[in-house]
């Protein structure tokens, strides 16, 4: 692993401290707890639209105003939570997202009582391959990303389309698109 003196890191984390450490300690690394697992797609879904560094930015007080993404707290929340948020300056307030977040969390409870949330996403991970050369090499969205995107609606989710699935497969650990040249891949 690289070290913050004389390492290369991916360069779309730039100079920013927070990312910097997002991408040296989180990013990429395989996670395999279920409630993680959804805190992460979650947040995912409220950066559609959005630059990651706004969530990442947000993302303490997402997990405040979120009751740290417990899905049995957020399955059981209505209108009057939805209200609250609403007004919370600290996360994003898009209706929609809050709501998805929600239906989200039952979904979530569904897929875990069935299956277990982790192997269910982790059934879509592609094998490991090697790693890109440069930035121009990662893509966007894959066939697995499309096929969990398309899997994730079918149980409820939303803002889940297969660009937010990759970047989530990508924070998640699911594949390593760390450039061949990062010290952290």
């Amino acid at each position: 692993m690289g070290n913050a003196v004389n390492s290369t890191r991916c360069p779309w984390c730039g100079s920013d401290p927070l990312y910097q450490a997002y991408h040296d300690h989180e990013w990429g690394r395989p996670e395999r707890d279920a409630v993680r697992l959804f805190e992460l797609l979650l947040l995912e879904s409220f950066q559609a639209g959005l630059s990651w560094i706004t969530i990442l930015r947000k993302r303490e007080a997402f997990r405040a105003a979120f009751a740290g993404f417990a899905p049995a707290t957020l399955a059981a929340w209505g209108e009057a939570d939805v209200a609250r948020l609403l007004q919370n300056p600290g996360i994003v307030r898009h209706r929609g997202k809050i709501e998805g977040a929600i239906r989200g969390a039952q979904a979530f409870l569904r897929i875990e009582a069935r299956e277990g949330f982790s192997p269910f996403l982790w059934s879509f991970a592609p094998p490991p391959g090697p790693r890109p050369a440069s930035m121009a090499e990662v893509p966007a969205q894959t066939l697995q990303s499309q096929a969990m995107s398309k899997a994730l609606k079918a149980e409820g989710f939303v803002f889940v389309g297969p660009t937010i699935t990759y970047a989530f497969m990508q924070a998640s650990g699911m594949v390593n698109d760390h450039i061949a040249t990062c010290d952290w891949g």
